[in-house]
């Protein structure tokens, strides 16, 4: 199956020519090397795993800097900016460089980068001024209403949180 897919991208392409399959990210460099039965299999579940990554969101592009964000705080594991739809005086974000898509397929090794967000979230709050309080929101999936599925932490103060929610 797999030469298949190969003999369908190549026609007309030429023997030499290089492809990089998104989303699998299964580069092939020659088209002349044919594949063992085994490597076949390999390269299968290597572009199935990968698929199943989260796909790049715009989040991804604010931290590659590809789309301007008002960024307020940064090191190598998170950043933080101001939510470009602010739902109170002072409205920012805390993601994650490493995207985890909700806080529900959070791993249990992520546990010291998930501490570190609500550490950035505190101190950035701290910094904005907010120390009169401030309301920390993750929401998770359909029903939590998430927008965008990378892990943000949103810190909303500056003014009397009502209570509930929504």
């Amino acid at each position: 199956m797999y030469r298949q897919i190969l003999r369908r991208l190549t026609v007309g392409a030429g023997p030499k020519a290089q492809f990089n399959l998104c989303p699998s990210r299964v580069q092939i460099i020659s088209l002349q090397r044919l594949c063992s039965k085994s490597d076949e299999v390999r390269l299968a579940q290597e572009a199935s795993q990968k698929s199943s990554s989260p796909a790049p969101t715009i989040f991804s592009r604010v931290i590659d800097k590809s789309i301007p964000a008002d960024i307020i705080y940064e090191d190598d594991k998170c950043l933080a900016f101001r939510d470009i739809s602010p739902q109170a005086p002072v409205h920012f974000l805390v993601i994650p460089r490493v995207p985890i898509p909700r806080i529900s397929e959070a791993k249990d090794d992520d546990t010291e980068l998930l501490g570190h967000l609500l550490v950035i979230a505190k101190n950035v709050a701290k910094e904005e001024g907010l120390q009169e309080g401030y309301r920390i929101v993750i929401n998770d999936g359909k029903h939590g209403a998430q927008s965008v599925y990378h892990l943000h932490v949103h810190v909303l103060g500056g003014r009397q949180m009502t209570w509930p929610p929504g």
